[in-house]
């Protein structure tokens, strides 16, 4: 999956924004000042993704291109690797995963 590609569909979300604190090999994008994921386009391409602490430990089991957080909560996050072992469908997946565990945190911590 080409970076462009990435891009495409994680800006699709509601919302997502852009930017570059780290610099500018990375693109971070955000739901509300939440970050969803870290893109590096240079290859290989990585990607950062936010991910529930067993499915992460299972994707790092079963998948070499996937690993702990690079600089992140290793426990939330994974960074894949763009290799081709993961499908693009599979990568759509872990992306929409991440979207969707930052919205549902804002959602219901508004309903405190």
């Amino acid at each position: 999956m080409l970076s462009d590609k990435i891009n495409n569909f994680i800006l699709d979300f509601p919302e997502v924004t852009t930017s570059q604190p780290f610099g500018k090999d990375k693109l971070v994008y955000s739901w509300h000042d939440q970050m969803v994921a870290i893109l590096e386009p240079k290859l290989p391409i990585r990607l950062s993704l936010r991910c529930e602490p067993e499915l992460a430990k299972l994707l790092r089991e079963k998948y070499d291109e996937v690993m702990p957080g690079d600089h992140l909560n290793q426990n939330e996050w994974n960074t894949i690797v763009l290799t081709g072992q993961l499908s693009e469908a599979e990568i759509e997946d872990l992306i929409r995963h991440s979207y969707l565990i930052v919205n549902s945190a804002a959602v219901s911590q508004t309903d405190l």
